[in-house]
């Protein structure tokens, strides 16, 4: 089958000339037309040198994303320890603080699984596509802020009523104190790598660790205090300080008013 027309023009030529002339009279389809050759152009960029997908493999970028899966799997370790000891102790001690203190650490957990699902998604589909998997990260670790913030004043609120204070557990200060310095180390790191990313999801991930910090020092405190001079509500009115702290970075994370890629010195 020959493939010139009549006058000797290439079909190609010919059917890409009537196109045009096509488009040129009829708006709707030269839309159209546009629209079209816009996906085909994106479809045929999509793993291409330079595209999205090929940057998510930048080596900076893949390093950080790294220390991050790093940093989150630590976290899933430390917390699941944490979780165990604390519920544990505070069953067997009738402890509101420390069995509360468990729970916390259980929203953590559930952070953690929400940052590696973000960075697993960043992994596969590449940065552009990590931008929508970002904001609904975000959004559930925000949540998990309010959850936090809630459970906080549940605990302190019931400790005051029923006048009783977190019961001396040894397990439990030991877990509490270990969480402290543990805490601060992977706040600061998430903090860091969160900026160099532009992750809101990862920085209020590091906020919620460094409310269990907070946490734990709250927990030690009240335990000591419960020990030596029986000050049953020391632990309940220290931890609603921090409540107004949780309930912030909350909104700030639900919200995503803040732009850490562009913003951040």
């Amino acid at each position: 089958m020959s493939t010139k027309d009549t006058s000797g023009m290439p079909l190609t030529k010919s059917f890409g000339k009537l196109v045009h002339e096509h488009a040129a009279t009829d708006p709707a389809f030269a839309e159209a037309l546009e629209r079209e050759t816009t996906k085909a152009m994106l479809a045929a960029d999509c793993c291409a040198p330079g595209s999205q997908r090929a940057r998510s493999s930048d080596p900076n970028r893949a390093k950080l994303i790294a220390q991050a899966f790093r940093l989150e799997w630590f976290t899933v370790a430390w917390m699941t320890v944490e979780a165990v000891v604390a519920i544990t102790s505070g069953v067997m001690a009738n402890s509101i603080i420390l069995t509360a203190f468990g729970i916390d650490s259980v929203i953590e957990l559930a952070s953690a699984g929400v940052l590696i699902w973000r960075l697993s998604v960043e992994l596969k589909y590449g940065r552009t596509f990590s931008e929508a998997a970002e904001h609904t990260a975000s959004r559930i670790a925000g949540g998990l802020l309010f959850a936090l913030a809630a459970y906080v004043v549940a605990a302190a609120a019931w400790g005051l009523w029923s006048r009783e204070g977190a019961v001396f557990s040894w397990p439990g200060l030991i877990v509490a104190l270990l969480a402290i310095p543990i805490m601060y180390l992977l706040a600061k790191r998430k903090l860091a790598v969160a900026a160099r990313l532009g992750s809101r999801a990862l920085r209020a991930d590091a906020v919620e660790a460094i409310t269990c910090g907070w946490l734990s020092f709250v927990v030690v405190i009240g335990l000591l205090a419960q020990l030596a001079i029986g000050a049953w509500w020391i632990d309940s009115v220290t931890s609603l300080a921090i409540v107004w702290f949780l309930v912030k970075e909350g909104r700030e994370a639900w919200a995503g008013e803040e732009c850490w890629g562009h913003d951040h010195d």
